[in-house]
């Protein structure tokens, strides 16, 4: 039911957007004699940011057509190296480049596209051959496919290192530092060529018992079978995974808005502003941050549960418990993987402290082979995009790889 009242106010706002984004071109429109005076503009702007705010959105496109390499334009293709039916190991090939370190970003399966990371692929993209984990939404996979919980996360890393081959290098965003920490133990313990060079990790929640955030405390306060039972729902027959039970995206972005819900309205009046100066730009800007934060998709049942059990009520890797498919997941087993925690001193989702105890775990790794960066003024989103990243932050990580390579 919960899925099925979401889709029909959806639908609702969805022809609620149309018409007004039909009236605001109508208002502001310079062929429209009252878009010159009185409340035309006014209501036309207001018009303008509830057709945005209203409108239904699917899956973004990278848009990453061309990238300067040694200060020279090329072209970028985005190829599919290897398909699966929960996510496919998307390459965004540089035409007429060889060489440069291969990287494998791995983005978060928590509610959103691997499009939030465009600025994380963008900013890496002149110097590294670049590839990222692109994960399906669960509503749009068969129930036929099967399941898709923690253990299969960790298989399909692994998987996608393989198909890149030796030498490669991997970067966790947030969520994806468990299972990727994980896989790099597996494949130290088993001697795989194909285990990364270099494991770079930034704001993710190896340890959240270190500087609990409103996130972690979430997802502490309530028993397992609550979550079960309050955010788990069964996927509408209209969509192709039909009668799979997952977490809907749309709950976890409901999460995310209210805990900043102060902020997100303010942005919202400040794009209002803008469209009625006739700043277009500064406006387009909010725009495009929000159709892509609005861009939600689902995850399955059966991972969303089991990662709040290991991760974040029985903090099952740093507390040596951790197992893939029954067998114990050895931090010790990490060797040779150049590890580098990175942490925003005012991210609001992993506390100061979570990433970086990643380093203390890897007790048999030498201390040349481990790096901690504190992001100092930078937020959870600005470890990965904006400014900060490009400047201050993806310099530190290219070294890394290079020192590493």
């Amino acid at each position: 039911m919960l899925y099925d009242a979401y889709e029909f106010q959806r639908s609702m706002l969805a022809s609620a957007s149309a018409w007004a984004n039909f009236g605001a071109g109508m208002l502001q429109s310079r062929a429209n004699p009252f878009a010159y005076f009185g409340g035309g503009t006014i209501l036309g702007s207001a018009l303008e940011v509830f057709a945005h705010a209203a409108a239904p959105r699917g899956k973004p496109a990278f848009g990453l057509d061309r990238t300067t390499v040694a200060g020279r334009e090329v072209d970028v293709v985005e190829e599919i190296v290897l398909q699966k039916p929960f996510g496919q190991l998307k390459r965004f090939a540089r035409k007429g480049v060889k060489g440069g370190p291969k990287l494998l970003i791995v983005a978060p399966m928590s509610g959103h596209f691997a499009t939030l990371l465009r600025g994380t692929v963008e900013r890496m993209l002149p110097t590294c051959d670049v590839h990222i984990t692109d994960w399906r939404d669960a509503k749009l996979v068969p129930t036929d496919a099967g399941r898709f919980d923690l253990d299969d996360y960790i298989d399909y890393l692994v998987e996608f290192m393989e198909a890149i081959g030796p030498g490669a290098h991997m970067l966790a965003v947030c969520q994806p530092s468990v299972p990727c920490y994980a896989a790099a133990a597996l494949m130290s313990a088993d001697g795989n060529p194909c285990r990364p060079k270099t494991l770079t990790m930034m704001g993710g929640p190896i340890d959240t018992r270190e500087a609990p955030t409103a996130v972690n405390t979430l997802a502490t306060e309530r028993p397992h079978a609550w979550f079960r039972q309050n955010v788990i729902a069964t996927v509408p027959a209209m969509y192709p995974g039909g009668g799979r039970r997952v977490y809907p995206g749309f709950l976890q972005l409901t999460g995310f808005m209210s805990m900043n819900l102060g902020n997100h309205m303010m942005s919202h009046w400040e794009m209002f502003k803008h469209l009625v100066r006739g700043d277009g730009e500064s406006a387009e800007s909010t725009k495009e941050f929000y159709d892509e934060y609005r861009s939600v998709c689902d995850m399955t049942e059966e991972f969303y549960l089991q990662t709040i059990d290991v991760v974040f009520q029985e903090h099952k890797l740093p507390r040596g418990l951790m197992t893939h498919r029954g067998r114990p997941i050895d931090p010790a087993a990490i060797t040779d993987i150049g590890l580098l925690a990175i942490e925003g001193e005012r991210d609001d989702i992993s506390g100061i402290g979570q990433t970086r105890a990643a380093l203390t775990l890897a007790t048999k790794l030498p201390e040349e082979k481990k790096h901690y960066l504190l992001a100092e003024g930078v937020g959870h989103y600005g470890i990965f995009n904006g400014s900060k990243w490009r400047t201050r932050i993806a310099p530190v990580v290219e070294q890394w790889i290079a020192a590493n390579s």
